[in-house]
This record gives C-alpha cells, structure tokens and sequence, in this order.
C-alpha cells in the first residue's frame, strides 16, 4: 500500500533541519481560494544562517563520490515515481494545471533526477597538448571539471516541481550545495521534492529549501558574496533587478517569451492547428514555450482562423481535478485581471475577438485576437496568459520579419514540407530553438534550453546546466629534461 505523502509538519528544510516560524504563510487553491496548507515565511537571517550551513554543505557535496551522487539522485526519483499520484494532485492543487497536465510534470520530474544521474558520471575533461607552443615540450596536463560551491535557485510558480528538479539535479550531480526560494504563492511542490532527496539519504546541508517573501529573504540570498551562482526563471523586471544586485557571480537565467510559430501554405493544417491550440493553452498559458504570436500565409488565413476558433471554442476549462478538464484558473484572480486588461486594451484600439475574452475570478477563458494593432502593448509583450494572436503573412521572409521584431527570442517553431524553407527558418530566426512541424510549446529535459536577447542567459537541459555549474581547473606537470 502506497502511503499518502506528507508536507514534514508544514516545516522548511534550512541546513539539513526542518523547522518551522510562528509566521506562517498560507497556500491556497487558485481555483475557489481554498486553503491548501501553510508554509514557514522564512527571515532574513534565516537565509544568512541557512548561507552558513550551506558553506558546510558545498565541502560535504564536493567531497561525495560519484557513484554516492547517481545513487541519491536515482533514490530520489525512486521516492517521487512511488508518490506520483500525490505529488501530482499538489501541483494541481497549489498551482494552475489540471491533473492532467500535473501528472505529465512528475513524469518529467522523474526522468529529469534520472538524466541527472547519469550526466553525473560524465563530468569530463580532456588532455592538453602543451607542446603546441615552442619551449613546452616537457609539459603535459590535462582539465577537469570542479564544483563551484554554493548554488542559488528561484523557482516559478508554473512548473513548481520539475523546474526545481532542473536546478537541484544538476547541482547535486555537479557536487554543489544548493539553496532553493520556490515561488511564494507555490512551495508545496519544492518541499515534496526536498522530502524526496531526505529520504533517498543526501546528506544534510547539501539542500536547502527556504519558504518565505522575496522583498525578505530575496535580496540576502542574491546578495550574499558566498553565493557562487544564481539560477533563476521568471519575469524580465525580476531578472533585471537579480543582475543589478548580484555582484560578481555566475547568472543563469530564463525569463520568458512571446514565442512565434509560422505556419505556411504547404503545411498540414490539421497538425498545426491541433498543435497551437494546445501550446497557446496548456496550463492556462502560463507558459515560457507557450505560443503567443501565430503568423499564418495569406493563401490558408482564413480556414486556418476557423478551425483555429473551432478547436479553441472545444476547450473544457473547470475543476483542475477531473481527468476531462482540459485548463484551469490562472494561479490568482490579479493574474487574470492582468490578461484581461491586456486583451481589453487591444480590443479598444481595433483588435477583432475572435472568441474567449471572459473572466471569472482566477478563469479566464482561452482567447483568440485577430488583427492585433501594433501599438498596443499585447502585440510585443508576454501575455503568460491563454490568448493566442493570428496574423496574415504574404511570405517566408515576411514571417521571419516578424517573428523577430520583438525584445524576446526563446523558442519558435515553423509547419512547412519545404526542407529548404525550414532551413532558412533555422538560420534565420532569432531564439534558442525553433521546433519543425511542431509548436514553440515543446522541450525534452536533456536538451539545451534557453534564449537570446530579453529570453535569458545561459542554458538549462541537465548537461548544460552542469557546465554552468562546474569550472574547469587546469593541471601541467612540467618534465624533467635530464635524460
């Protein structure tokens, strides 16, 4: 018998202690405003001691072998998939996603912690050849990889559970410590992964996960001079703001998008519309990949428009926690105030609503605007909403055009037969990724991810995130030259 997952007595895990403050923070449901449970709102000089015991942490981390780092990460993902149905109805519960879509996250959750135990075992260097330089014959060497200390992460709230897991795998497999700030408003998920890692036996101090208010606990933990990297996701201002205060530090960051997806007259409509459909929606839009911008050729505008509206208008949108559901609320009523002045906005300055438009508390219903005018601030900024925008284009060239006339650049994706069409989107195009017959809304866990201009900095995707987390030291024995 499965036993039912339990948050450790409503407590924060700080240097290897659950513990708990008289100030409490309350968890609730964005759905009808329930409340879900309560969390430790953490001090600023809960994060400075948590920072101490994690410099114990990064000398206890770097000192484990790596066959002790894949056996607890591997135990911990063991933990999760055991759990799956409870860590899945917490993320349903404290977040935006339906059962449904929860469910798909502990999956990746898992094969996230088990990437990562394996890229463990392939932390490499190579040989270097000193000799290339005249008067270093009788030198010899080679790099490896170390950890570099002390990892800060803070964590959204539209992926609580796999987006810490991209953050903490990573890191412990690179052999750092680690000290995680999940999203206020979603804690649950980070501490359940937390209690995974304590029961797969890592050691204490090597993770943190502290609950609290950014303007508290934010600065100190940004600021702080021992703090050796800051992985964060989240919004453009935030990550803004981190880079003006962190002081000299590695930064990883992913900030977002308004991702395009063109889809050309050769294209198979049928796939393309089922595919935009489900990345402008998913999660009620809250959603980095999540397409924004649709650029469709003149020549199918129009039948792609009305089997566009169709499927959209199909959508079923209500209680996260049934299977048939298909979106839930947004993850609080001023999130979908904000989308709603958004697409409100556009509609005064001459935007056709093609369907959706309706707010109920958190809901809000999936939205399709057409002719969108540029001067409104819809049209250039990230919606992390679930409105999708339809535009008419003549040509390839002219959808790249557009597709790059914005400050955002993390994936797009294109639906064309032409092989050489698809390759000048690919050269063309400014992101980090572009999908083929796919939409901007799709990832696997081990490849690369990040973007260009205001998407970020660096790249998240296990292997690449241990390179951001590890630094290479350079070893030359100089030789004797005595015969």
């Amino acid at each position: 018998m499965i036993m039912p997952v339990q948050i450790s007595g409503k407590k924060m895990l700080l240097g290897g202690e659950w513990v708990g403050r008289d100030q409490m923070i309350e968890v609730r449901d964005p759905q009808d405003n329930s409340l879900i449970d309560s969390v430790p709102a953490a001090s600023s000089e809960d994060m400075i001691r948590c920072i101490e015991e994690a410099k114990e942490g990064a000398k206890i981390a770097a000192a484990m072998p790596v066959h002790e780092r894949m056996r607890v990460i591997n135990a911990a993902a063991d933990y999760i998939e055991t759990h799956k149905e409870e860590y899945s109805v917490i993320i349903a519960k404290e977040g935006s996603k339906t059962i449904r879509e929860a469910s798909k996250e502990t999956t990746r959750c898992i094969q996230t912690l088990r990437i990562s135990a394996e890229e463990a075992r392939r932390i490499n260097g190579e040989t270097i050849s000193f000799d290339q330089m005249p008067g270093s014959e009788n030198r010899i060497g080679y790099y490896y990889r170390f950890p570099i200390g002390i990892i800060a992460a803070i964590t959204p709230f539209n992926d609580p559970l796999n987006l810490v897991a991209h953050k903490v795998g990573p890191a412990i497999a690179a052999g750092n410590a680690i000290i995680v700030k999940p999203a206020t408003v979603t804690p649950l998920s980070a501490l359940l992964l937390a209690e995974a890692f304590a029961h797969a036996g890592l050691p204490p101090k090597v993770l943190s996960v502290v609950t609290g208010y950014g303007h508290e606990i934010g600065d100190v933990l940004v600021t702080h001079p021992a703090i050796r990297m800051i992985s964060f996701t989240g919004g453009l201002e935030a990550g803004e703001n981190i880079v003006r205060k962190a002081g000299l530090k590695k930064i990883s960051m992913e900030l977002g998008s308004n991702s395009p997806v063109i889809v050309l007259e050769d294209a198979d409509l049928q796939e393309a519309v089922e595919s935009t459909v489900s990345g402008a929606f998913w999660a009620a839009g809250q959603n980095c990949l999540g397409v924004q911008r649709i650029y469709i050729q003149e020549s199918i505008m129009a039948a792609f428009q009305k089997e566009f509206v169709t499927l959209t208008e199909q959508y079923i949108v209500g209680d996260k926690q049934l299977q048939e559901t298909d979106m839930g609320p947004l993850i609080n009523e001023r999130e979908a105030k904000r989308v709603q002045a958004l697409v409100n906005e556009a509609v005064e300055k001459g935007a056709d609503l093609l369907t959706g438009g309706n707010r109920t508390g958190a809901f809000y219903s999936p939205t399709v605007l057409a002719n969108i005018p540029e001067n409104c601030r819809i049209a250039k900024e990230e919606i992390f909403g679930p409105v999708a925008l339809l535009y008419p284009v003549k040509d390839l060239d002219h959808a790249i055009q557009e597709s790059n006339s914005v400050d955002f650049g993390l994936q797009a994706g294109i639906f064309t037969k032409n092989i050489e069409k698809a390759h000048q989107a690919i050269a063309q195009m400014d992101v980090g990724g572009i999908m083929i017959n796919d939409s901007s809304d799709y990832r696997i866990d081990a490849m690369p991810f990040g973007g260009v201009k205001k998407s970020g900095l660096g790249r998240e995707g296990i292997k690449f995130a241990i390179q951001e987390m590890t630094e290479p030291k350079v070893v030359c024995f100089k030789l004797s030259d005595r015969s």
